[in-house]
């Protein structure tokens, strides 16, 4: 009975904890709280009434496929040629369709190629961005422009300008330059060289599929994306904008754009600068968000410029909080991290660090379970120690329960008077427990969410820690010529991951029969269910009950008071149940 009411206690303990934890996060990191405003609410917003005019182009869009390498062959493109990023813009629309990552491969392969987060509309992985102008409410330039282009290849230190001046007499530029990352800044500039003064706004674009985007679940997001009037919004997902037609997230965007596990493209508008955003369903599984700075009046001869900045590429932590702390709102943020980011960021550096002193990751990621276990020894021996402090006044408490059966505050009375008298706090075996929960799902997160697992070996057949194990017992690892069904799908890690939990579970003294029996299933049930998972977060589990297992056995021979109090509970239960079968018979 004590043994499950603490077992209440602590399922209760830790609810208050997530809740409480959420309630804190919400309090100093705050989501956009308010609901996205619709099409339909954004009448009298003198933005969204000329962006709705004008369209920006591909009001619904028609379901087509084009050939990748026919329109990368296409004349009038100009290379991109960055440190991290390699592509071209096309000058047609002022597009910027053809983006790939250098650093990060498609698969493990060596010649596997780059990862393509950007190209052109209509082919299967479509994805870019463009950048134009509305002129008296409606489009200056649009997909169809053709930009003249000067300079190029587009590299850090030499950018690229395209000019294009329309039959009213004004003249329109965009001045292309990148970082050394995964930056590209475009610095749009009209200039009114008619008689007649005019309403100009310039405005940016990101228009994706999500057929190809990852799996938004419950810990990791994924679709659109942006921080707004200070919050980061997590909230919306494609299919929430392909309901509502359009989303305006309330408030003034520091940023907004698509957002994957790993990949990230998002518009920055200039500092200061008034500008909307909202996202947009387009059809056929196609999006877009949309950036657009309020209307600025340019009599003759005047002129005007906005700097807009286009992020594309991989979501890596350090390139992340390196153009936040430059000033991009919450930048950082657009990894994903949850409620225990205080935890994460630093076991994510951790870990880092590991790899770089070590040079394997799933060498850093065994190193760093253990780092983490020996910090949290410590409170492991204080579990115990309470244990067998409970564990020895268990007679006592039994002789209070017989002597007060009768009298429940009086047995409650009593026992609190034997807590203080022997110094001994029931809830000192819940809490050291409790403590753990954030450091280890932050552990469990990082693992998730981290690029830089991404295709990282460990030994032998784990050539990619960032997928699942791809030995599979039952084709006996390849040999035979068949696909293993998912759920069927067991490894080696996941194998050793159900040993290694049994393993803890029997060092576990248990005297309840349905909990014993639990336990006894629970670690073959979990290889399954864990199977399909990473094999760095499979890496860590195993790691962690092998610890587990040393740490226990450890601790129970400074303690065998435990094991022999739980051979004696076990004992007089079978002897009960012995007195009650033959009761019975």
């Amino acid at each position: 009975m004590d043994n499950q009411r603490n077992l209440i206690l602590a399922v209760v303990l830790c609810g208050l904890l997530l809740l409480g934890w959420d309630a804190a996060m919400r309090l100093f990191y705050p989501h956009a709280d308010n609901p996205p405003v619709t099409a339909a609410q954004q009448a009298d917003n003198p933005v969204e009434r000329a962006a709705q005019r004008a369209d920006l182009g591909g009001a619904q869009a028609i379901e087509r496929r084009v050939d990748l390498a026919t329109q990368l062959s296409a004349p009038g493109r100009v290379a991109i040629a960055g440190e991290r990023i390699s592509g071209s813009v096309n000058a047609r629309g002022a597009r910027i369709d053809d983006i790939t990552l250098s650093q990060h491969r498609q698969d493990v392969s060596r010649n596997s190629g780059p990862i393509r987060l950007f190209a052109p509309q209509g082919t299967p992985v479509e994805q870019f961005a463009r950048f134009g102008f509305l002129q008296n409410g409606q489009l200056a330039t649009d997909e169809n422009t053709v930009w003249q282009v000067s300079g190029g290849p587009l590299a850090t230190d030499r950018p690229v300008t395209l000019t294009y001046t329309s039959t009213g007499g004004q003249r329109y530029t965009i001045e292309l330059s990148v970082d050394d990352h995964y930056m590209i800044t475009a610095r749009q500039t009209v200039a009114n060289t008619s008689a007649n003064a005019v309403v100009v706004q310039p405005y940016g674009a990101i228009e994706r599929t999500s057929r190809t985007a990852s799996q938004d679940v419950w810990n990791v997001h994924s679709g659109p994306i942006g921080t707004f009037g200070g919050a980061v919004n997590f909230d919306v997902d494609y299919d929430d904008v392909a309901e509502s037609g359009r989303i305006m997230p309330p408030g003034a965007p520091a940023w907004l754009g698509f957002t994957d596990i790993y990949w990230l493209s998002a518009l920055i508008p200039q500092d200061g600068a008034r500008a909307e955003g909202n996202f947009r369903s387009l059809g056929n599984q196609l999006f877009r968000a949309d950036l657009i700075y309020q209307p600025t009046t340019l009599a003759p001869g005047q002129q005007y410029s906005v700097t807009t900045r286009l992020f594309a590429g991989a979501k890596e932590s350090r390139v992340l909080n390196a153009y936040q702390d430059a000033g991009v709102a919450q930048f950082g943020l657009a990894i994903d991290w949850g409620w225990f980011r205080w935890f994460m960021q630093p076991i994510l550096y951790m870990l880092l660090w590991l790899f770089e002193l070590v040079g394997n990751f799933g060498v850093a990621i065994i190193l760093l379970t253990v780092l983490v276990r020996g910090l949290l020894f410590p409170i492991a021996q204080r579990q115990f120690a309470s244990m067998a402090a409970m564990r020895a006044l268990q007679p006592k408490m039994k002789a209070l329960q017989e002597r007060y059966k009768d009298d429940k505050p009086k047995m409650q009375q009593e026992i609190m008077a034997l807590y203080k008298e022997e110094k001994v706090n029931p809830l000192a075996g819940c809490l050291p427990m409790i403590l753990q929960i954030p450091i280890f799902f932050a552990l469990y997160k990082v693992l998730i969410i981290a690029i830089e697992m991404r295709h990282q070996p460990f030994v032998l057949w784990i050539r990619d820690l960032s997928a699942p194990d791809p030995a599979h017992i039952l084709n006996l690892f390849g040999l035979l010529p068949f696909e293993v069904p998912g759920f069927l799908a067991i490894g080696p890690l996941a194998v050793l991951l159900g040993v290694t939990m049994w393993l803890t579970f029997r060092l576990t003294p248990i005297t309840d029969p349905i909990q014993k029996q639990m336990f006894a299933i629970m670690p073959w049930v979990l290889m399954f269910v864990m199977a399909p998972f990473s094999a760095g977060l499979l890496l860590y589990w195993v790691t962690s009950n092998v610890l587990t297992v040393a740490q226990q056995s450890y601790l129970y021979s400074k303690h065998p008071q435990l094991k022999a109090a739980a051979d004696a509970e076990r004992a007089e239960k079978m002897r009960e149940a012995d007195r009650a079968k033959q009761e019975r018979a």
